[in-house]
C-alpha cells in the first residue's frame, strides 16, 4: 500500500511537516508495513521555508534583520540544494512578531524582508523563492526595495519615512545605488491571493483592518498606493495597478514585480512543482491532507483544496483533517474530498485541542485505515 500524506500546518498548533508526521504514526498502528510518502504543503505564508527543506533538503539560515517597526529580530530562510534561496516575508515582516497594540500600516516597513533577499544574494543565490503570507504591513515594497539600494526622495529631494503613510509624499524613484547582484538574480513569488494594489478588494480594503487599519487609515492608505504605483508606471514603465497578486501582503506583490523582476505565482503551484507533488498523487493508492480549518473558504485556493484537485485528476482516494470543519465543508465533498473528518473526540476547548492535537491525529488516522483494513481485509 503507497501512501501520500500532503498536509499544509495547523496554525498557532502544529507546522506541515509535524502534521505529517504524525498522520503517519496513526496510518503505521494499522499497516505497519505500509510504503509512506510525506510531502508537507504550504502556499507561501508560514511554515513555507520548512516546507521546502523538508521536501527537499538544505539548510537554514538565520540572520539579524530588522523587523516591521525596525527593531532587531533574528529571521531566517533556507538554501535549498540546488542554491536556491527560499524566504517566507513573515519571518522579518509578519504580523505575528508584533503584538495587537503594536500593529500601525502606516509605519511597519518590509525593509527586513529586504534584508533576507540581499543576504541570499551575498551567499551566492541566483534564484529566490519567496513567500509573501502573514505581513503586517502595507508600504507596497518600498521598505524592500530600499534595502535593495533603491530611493525615494520626496519634493525636496530628501528621503521619504517608512511605512504605508510615506508613500503618498514620493516624487520619484532613484535606482543609481541598486545593489548589482540583483540583476543576476532571478525572483519567484509564491502568492496566495489575487487582489489588486488598490480599490475595494485590495491591499489596504481587505487586509488593512486586520494589520490595525482604522476606516480613515485605510483610505489614506490606498491613496498612497494608487500614488506610489503611478511613480512606477511613470518612471519604470512598469503598470503594477490592477496586476493581479499585486495587493497581496500589503502591496509587496507589486513591490517585488517592480524593483525586483518578480513574477507571481500561486504559492501551491510553486511547492507542487518544486516537490514533485503530481508525480507522487499519481502514484499513491490513498491521499491524506489537512490543515487547521476546512469550511466554504478552502475551495478558494487553499492548500488541502490543491491536494484535492491532483486527487481527482487521478482519481485517488483523498482523507482530510481538520482541528474544525466550518460553515459549507460539504461542498467539498464531490469536488476530489473522499473524506473529511473533525479531530476532536467531543466538546473541547481551543487550547485542550492543540495540545493534544498529535494524539489527535494519530488517532484519527488510525480509525480511518482501520475501517479501510476491513473493507480491504
Amino acid at each position: 500500500m503507497k501512501i501520500l500524506i500532503a498536509p499544509d500546518s495547523f496554525k498557532d498548533c502544529l507546522e506541515a511537516a509535524d502534521v505529517a508526521r504524525f498522520l503517519a504514526d496513526g496510518v503505521r498502528r494499522v499497516f505497519p508495513e505500509a510504503e509512506i510518502k510525506s510531502i508537507p504543503v504550504a502556499d507561501g505564508g508560514e511554515g513555507f521555508v520548512q516546507t521546502m527543506l523538508s521536501a527537499l533538503g538544505g539548510e537554514r539560515v538565520s540572520i539579524q534583520v530588522f523587523d516591521p517597526l525596525r527593531r532587531p529580530v533574528l529571521a531566517f530562510y533556507g538554501i535549498l540544494p540546488d542554491g536556491t534561496a527560499v524566504i517566507e516575508m513573515a519571518a522579518a515582516s509578519g504580523i505575528e512578531l508584533l503584538k495587537p497594540e503594536e500593529r500601525d500600516p502606516l509605519q511597519t516597513t518590509t525593509f527586513g524582508t529586504g534584508q533576507l533577499m540581499v543576504d541570499a544574494m551575498k551567499k551566492g543565490c541566483g534564484r529566490i523563492i519567496i513567500g509573501i503570507g502573514g505581513s503586517a504591513t502595507n508600504d507596497g515594497g518600498m521598505g524592500m526595495a530600499r534595502a535593495l539600494g533603491y530611493r525615494f526622495p520626496d519634493k525636496n529631494g530628501d528621503k521619504v519615512s517608512q511605512g504605508g503613510g510615506s508613500l503618498g509624499r514620493i516624487e520619484s524613484i532613484d535606482a543609481s545605488e541598486l545593489n548589482p547582484l540583483l540583476a543576476q538574480t532571478e525572483v519567484l513569488v509564491a502568492c496566495d491571493v489575487s487582489n489588486p494594489l488598490t480599490g475595494p478588494n485590495g491591499a489596504s480594503a481587505v487586509y488593512g483592518p486586520q494589520k490595525g487599519a482604522t476606516p480613515e487609515v485605510v483610505d489614506m492608505l490606498d491613496r498612497n498606493l494608487a500614488h506610489f504605483a503611478e511613480i512606477i508606471r511613470r518612471d519604470l514603465k512598469i503598470d503594477v495597478l490592477s496586476l493581479p497578486g499585486s495587493g497581496a501582503a500589503g502591496g509587496l506583490g507589486a513591490g517585488l514585480v517592480a524593483f525586483a523582476g518578480g513574477r507571481l505565482q500561486a504559492g501551491f503551484d510553486i511547492v507542487k512543482e518544486q516537490t514533485k507533488l503530481e508525480a507522487a498523487v499519481m502514484e499513491a493508492d490513498f491521499v491524506l491532507t489537512g490543515e487547521g480549518k476546512m469550511d466554504s473558504q478552502t475551495k478558494h485556493g487553499k492548500t488541502p483544496w490543491g491536494v484535492a484537485q491532483l486527487a481527482k485528476k487521478y482519481k485517488k482516494p483523498l482523507f482530510a483533517f481538520a482541528g474544525f470543519l466550518g460553515e459549507g465543508y460539504r461542498e467539498l465533498y464531490g469536488e476530489g474530498f473522499t473524506s473529511i473528518f473533525a479531530l476532536p473526540k467531543g466538546p473541547a476547548s481551543l487550547d485542550a485541542c492543540i495540545a493534544n492535537a498529535p494524539e489527535l491525529l494519530a488517532d484519527t488516522a488510525e480509525q480511518v485505515f482501520r475501517v479501510l483494513k476491513a473493507k480491504i481485509v
